[in-house]
């Protein structure tokens, strides 16, 4: 099972419920103008939704009239399209997830609170280990983080057309996924292939994170559970690694990573991302409250970062830091620290001497006073 191994996954929920305990101590997080746009985005999403439903209800009641004149006990087609279109409402087009992820483009409000959690983070660092030796306490994300510029400033520098790579980029991952699961629903629903489809839908997706042989027991498991099980499941694998792409948007957008570094990147961590981004992803289906909560997903992803990643240079002193990111090198011992020792991992990763070398920041920013 290599890096989706039960322990990692396991951690990555842990890191969830400390990093979301941690950011929301910032008294400044509320204040951020995200919480007043998810508040527009719940009213946007509302009315989607009853778009949405408009022609679910319109069937329905056709189906209801039909059934008047036409015998439906003895049949199943009508059951099938209405499980069809909530299906196609609820896990295909997940307006509220698509809502949320559009605004990261539309307006720099998650990136903001990105940079102020990190900042926290930091802060609330220093004051927890106030008392160690200083030799001992790791350098800084912030400072050095947010004097990256993004990837849509570097487009802009090189005076590219005027559309935005990252939103064309989400555009086509949600339109591949789109169809994907109607071409997964379409095929499920027939009579000969259909029983196959959806648990062969789960063996190809998860064989090379897991493995050939637990991929193997999730296909007999597909094979016997109801299909409902299945779409659970196969949904919350693929929405977990499409949140987790998104919430990390902020880092990749200044850390230049090349494809196959990126994806490499993923591969390594892929146990503790999963873990971190289920829980989430089981929120933010929640109605409404779901909106609201993508805001401190993405603030605890700042203290994720700090976990799993090493703090950054300076950007002029940049050059080869991404490959070296590549690989995980404290993950082993940092998937055997008790919960309380979490902060004991990354101690002065980028230079054991302080950073002499390095020209990495080690002190909080200046000026700010946190409680």
């Amino acid at each position: 099972m290599s890096q989706f191994e039960p322990n990692a996954i396991l951690r990555g929920a842990q890191l969830t419920i400390v990093g979301t305990l941690r950011i929301l101590r910032n008294p400044e997080l509320f204040k951020h103008d995200h919480f007043r746009q998810a508040a527009l985005a719940v009213v946007v999403g509302v009315v989607i939704h009853l778009i949405l439903q408009i022609p679910i209800i319109l069937i329905k009641l056709a189906i209801q009239i039909a059934s008047v004149v036409i015998d439906l006990d003895y049949v199943t087609w009508d059951d099938k399209l209405i499980e069809g279109l909530n299906f196609i409402s609820n896990s295909v087009l997940q307006v509220p997830f698509l809502l949320m992820t559009l605004m990261r483009y539309i307006t720099p409000t998650l990136d903001d609170i990105f940079l102020l959690s990190l900042e926290w983070v930091d802060a609330t660092y220093v004051e927890k280990h106030k008392k160690d030796d200083p030799r001992d306490i790791r350098a800084m994300y912030y400072p050095n983080l947010v004097r990256y510029p993004t990837k849509k400033s570097r487009d802009s520098s090189k005076l590219q057309k005027p559309i935005n790579s990252g939103l064309m980029a989400f555009v086509d991952r949600y339109a591949r996924r789109v169809a994907m699961w109607l071409a997964i629903y379409i095929f499920s629903l027939s009579s000969v292939v259909g029983p196959l489809v959806m648990p062969a839908a789960s063996f190809y997706s998860v064989r090379k994170s897991l493995g050939t042989a637990p991929a193997a027991v999730i296909f007999a498991s597909g094979l016997i559970l109801p299909k409902r099980y299945i779409v659970f499941f196969l949904h919350s694998y693929f929405a977990s690694r499409s949140l987790m792409r998104e919430l990390l948007e902020p880092y990749f957008s200044r850390i230049s990573f090349d494809k196959d570094q990126k994806r490499r990147w993923f591969r390594d961590r892929e146990g503790v991302l999963f873990g971190f981004a289920f829980a989430f992803t089981i929120i933010l289906k929640t109605p409404f409250i779901g909106v609201l909560m993508y805001g401190i997903a993405q603030a605890s992803t700042a203290y994720l970062i700090t976990k799993i990643t090493d703090p950054p240079p300076p950007p002029e002193r940049s050059e080869g830091f991404a490959e070296k990111q590549v690989t995980w090198e404290n993950k082993h011992d940092f998937l055997q620290l008790s919960i309380d020792a979490l902060d004991k991992i990354n101690v002065n990763a980028v230079d054991k001497s302080r950073g002499k070398s390095s020209g990495v920041d080690v002190s909080p920013s200046p000026g700010k006073v946190y409680s």
